[in-house]
């Protein structure tokens, strides 16, 4: 399955924020509307835009609204107080009736079709999930939630989903039960239960660590921070086939630090491979990817990249641009 996110990366809106309001310790709820009442670009549970709240401030956050309402999009944002800006901003300085630019939606954490669905979230990590899971359950099939949080009053969305869903959702405030135990989770799931996680770095290192012992489990993951990139950076070559241009990438600078400043033009917004906006085709080449978002199918295949962190492995590479 690939990430193939190119299209829509060239959709940007002016918006307006319609209603603001708090549904958890330190998080609020944004739903957009376009100023004239247009319909909004359709999107599938898992997709995110990118919010631009300032020169040099775009932030992603997932849509958490119903994908049939094309009326309004929404985002549920956590305050991060150790974060960039981005979420302070959206706290203290986005108010009702301001206007803003969107990009996308772009979705890089698509639900598959599958029969059973585990669903693993902590804390803000919990908003891609309410549409995969109303989705799921409108599909027919079985699943399951277990989202944890440092308390009960931190976690978004969980009055409702107890409320809709009953049973199936388990919440796991971590004040009360500790942290979720994704190992005994995990170690009672059926053969073939695509599982979801997303949430802090520590939860999605467990969930990876488990189902590399569970091959029977097909786990799928999105991240908020990248991972830790390790090994050397060496400097090499690039051709931008449809620029014309063969750009030297030296060891300290990025494909997309280059090509930007050789005048090419190219859409990006986190610039530490977790977004997605940058990625490129690979005509020739092996890239050496060090983004947090391509599978390990789709790294093997070899025919796309992030541009903003990813490298060579040899000496040339031959990119789309």
């Amino acid at each position: 399955m690939t990430v193939n996110t190119l299209p829509s990366a060239d959709i940007d809106l002016e918006v307006l924020l319609a209603h603001r309001e708090t549904i958890a310790d330190g998080v609020v709820r944004l739903a957009f509307r376009r100023p004239g009442g247009e319909l909004l670009p359709p999107w599938a549970p898992g997709a995110h835009v990118d919010l631009l709240l300032g020169p040099g401030l775009v932030r992603q956050y997932s849509l958490c609204g119903d994908p049939g309402d094309r009326s309004v999009l929404e985002v549920a944002v956590l305050r991060e107080h150790s974060g960039r800006g981005g979420s302070e901003f959206v706290h203290d300085v986005l108010r009702t009736g301001d206007r803003l630019r969107i990009r996308g939606p772009r979705n890089n954490f698509p639900l598959v079709s599958a029969d059973r669905y585990l669903f693993l979230a902590g804390g803000i990590g919990i908003t891609p999930f309410v549409p995969m899971i109303a989705a799921a359950d409108e599909s027919g099939a079985e699943w399951e939630l277990y989202y944890g949080g440092r308390t009960r009053s931190s976690m978004a969305f969980a009055e409702d989903l107890r409320q809709k869903y009953g049973d199936r959702v388990t919440l796991w405030p971590q004040d009360r039960s500790g942290l979720l135990d994704v190992h005994g989770i995990l170690g009672t799931a059926f053969e073939d239960t695509a599982v979801y996680c997303c949430g802090p770095e520590p939860l999605l290192a467990v969930a990876e660590q488990a189902c590399a012992q569970l091959p029977g489990l097909g786990l799928h993951l999105e991240r908020f921070s990248p991972k830790e990139i390790t090994g050397p950076s060496t400097g090499f070559d690039v051709e931008l086939a449809r620029s014309g241009l063969t750009l030297a990438v030296p060891d300290d600078r990025s494909i997309l630090e280059v090509a930007e400043d050789a005048g090419v033009p190219v859409l990006s917004s986190c610039r530490e491979g977790t977004c997605g906006t940058c990625e490129t085709p690979v005509l020739a080449g092996v890239p050496d990817h060090r983004d947090s978002l391509l599978t390990a199918d789709e790294r093997a295949a070899n025919d796309t990249m992030m541009i903003c962190v990813s490298r060579a492995c040899g000496r040339k590479l031959v990119l789309d641009l």
